[in-house]
């Protein structure tokens, strides 16, 4: 990653200047093309071209900023650590680890990791909260926590998800803070507790405390490139949300004040019941606070179809999020809290529908009545060669999309293919995340749809087919169309779509090699 402050300074500036200029120029392009449009499919194109340019200019003007305050984090939160006074009084702590037909060994291992932690042992608990449907599981967790004095708790229902676990857990509760992990987080920082509670005790208002979360070592570029997912949200745009006190409390690896829980009725009982508690500590007047340091790694994610099952939870959540927060929004929410949580929803939403949208617009374009030919630059201003300029310009757009992960994980994470890697894994999930979202508009189960597979099979051809079957038909019918548009003697054209049906292909590729 960078290390110089002054060079990371100025080139935070310029890519936010860069992104501006950018959405501007494909803005002000749109409206160009509206404007000399002369046909009904000429204005259908154009208007369809402004809405993709109008939602992709918000949403990287937002995060090119986001990744501008975040370099201000640093001091803000080294300015509250030196305002932390000693603890008077040694509150009592409650350790959660909600688990649910998890392999017991990795269970095993990572609690007794976590009863390490230095801290006045008489004033810290640990609690194993099974939801377990594997009755064999649940005998074995129940063992290991009498054996090892942890208080095990256990429910036979599945109402609520993570959040109706840890429920059924704060109900045996009375410690003063509730610190959660993940089954599979390995405690590597035995001073979490001691470091993170002294946040709490200076302020009353503070609610949570939510640490960088991050992964074990990595292997494959594969699972080193999804990291960089997190690595992007951690370092970047929750830092900068963290400054609008706006930080998302992530689930695990975290400290919340019980008090509050107790007050909102425990965690909201959505899919991912983190963001909504944050949302709703934030509307009750509380604070959070975000720790840019790691204190555990969790297991690294090594099959794509566990990738997808983890997108699908999360663009099924954000949803489900949207609806809530446009309906429960408070009045005096600042402006900048409004643009936090609302891009908060839309992320997944904004990747993948602008991709599947732009695909379509693609297509249009390929079709429209000017191919793609050499044009003077007075031809190129004429109104009857619009479908030429929409060929130019979404060639760029798509170049520039292309480019833009692959120049960020160079310069932050030192790494080219990562950042092709980045830029195939949206493409490849494009599909499944619109899933996600259309099952939670039409209020579906989401236990019963974000798994698309129970197991794991690398190299079978038909497994990976059977699990990919709407990116497999749309990657055949742009190859179908791209031959199309070659015979009518449009060669860029034919290339433009064979080269889209190669990036939805990759949902299949990615399924056969990694399962």
């Amino acid at each position: 990653m960078l290390k110089n402050p002054e060079r990371n300074f100025s080139l935070r500036i310029l890519i936010v200047i860069l992104f501006s200029v950018l959405a501007i120029a494909g803005i002000g392009f749109s409206l160009y093309l509206i404007y000399i449009s002369h046909t009904l499919y000429m204005y259908i194109l154009s208007i369809s071209f402004t809405f993709l340019a109008l939602i992709s200019g918000i949403f990287n003007i937002f995060a090119s900023t986001s990744y501008y305050r975040s370099y201000f984090y640093d001091s803000y939160i080294k300015k509250i650590k030196k305002g932390l006074k000693p603890v008077k009084r040694i509150p009592t702590v409650a350790v959660i680890m909600p688990v649910y037909n998890e392999k017991p060994e990795i269970v095993e291992k990572n609690m007794l990791r976590l009863m390490k932690v230095k801290y006045d042992k008489k004033k810290v608990k640990f609690y194993l909260s099974d939801n377990s449907t594997n009755q064999e599981i649940a005998r074995e967790l129940k063992l290991f926590c009498k054996k090892n004095k942890i208080n095990y708790v256990y429910r036979t229902d599945r109402k609520g998800f993570k959040a109706g676990t840890l429920n059924n857990a704060l109900k045996h509760c009375k410690e003063e803070f509730v610190a959660i992990f993940d089954y599979d987080e390995y405690l590597t920082n035995l001073n979490f507790l001691n470091e993170l509670i002294p946040y709490f005790t200076n302020d009353e208002k503070v609610a949570y405390i939510q640490t960088e979360k991050n992964y074990a070592r990595r292997k494959s570029l594969f699972s080193q490139s999804i990291a960089l997912f997190d690595a992007f949200f951690f370092k970047f745009i929750q830092q900068a949300r963290a400054l609008d006190n706006t930080a998302i409390f992530a689930g695990s690896c975290g400290i919340i004040r019980k008090k509050v829980l107790d007050k909102m009725g425990g965690f909201p009982e959505f899919v991912i019941e983190d963001t909504f508690f944050s949302f709703i500590s934030d509307t009750k007047g509380y604070k959070g606070i975000y720790i840019p340091k790691v204190y555990a790694t969790g297991k690294p994610i090594v099959s794509f179809s566990e990738l997808s099952r983890q997108q699908w939870r999360y663009n099924y959540g954000d949803t489900q999020f949207l609806s809530y927060f446009y309906n429960n929004k408070p009045k005096k929410l600042s402006t900048l809290s409004h643009i936090d949580y609302l891009t908060h929803g839309f992320g997944l939403n904004y990747i993948s529908g602008v991709l599947l949208l732009f695909t379509f617009v693609s297509v249009l374009i390929v079709f429209s009545p000017i191919n793609f030919i050499s044009l003077t630059v007075t031809q190129f201003f004429e109104s009857k060669y619009i479908g030429f300029d929409l060929e130019v310009f979404g060639s760029i757009a798509f170049a520039l999309s292309l480019a833009t992960p692959i120049i960020l994980t160079k310069v932050y994470f030192n790494s080219i293919k990562k950042g092709i890697m980045i830029f195939l894994l949206n493409f490849s999930l494009a599909v499944i995340r619109t899933e996600a979202a259309v099952a939670s508009l039409l209020n579906k189960n989401p236990g019963s749809h974000w798994n698309r597979v129970n197991k794991t099979k690398t190299h079978d051809l038909l497994f990976a087919i059977s699990n990919t079957k709407i990116e497999f038909v749309i990657s055949l019918s742009l190859l179908l169309i791209g031959g199309i548009a070659i015979f009518d003697n449009n060669l860029i054209g034919g290339i433009w779509l064979f080269w889209y049906a190669t990036l939805y292909m990759t949902a299949t590729t990615f399924f056969y090699k990694y399962g």
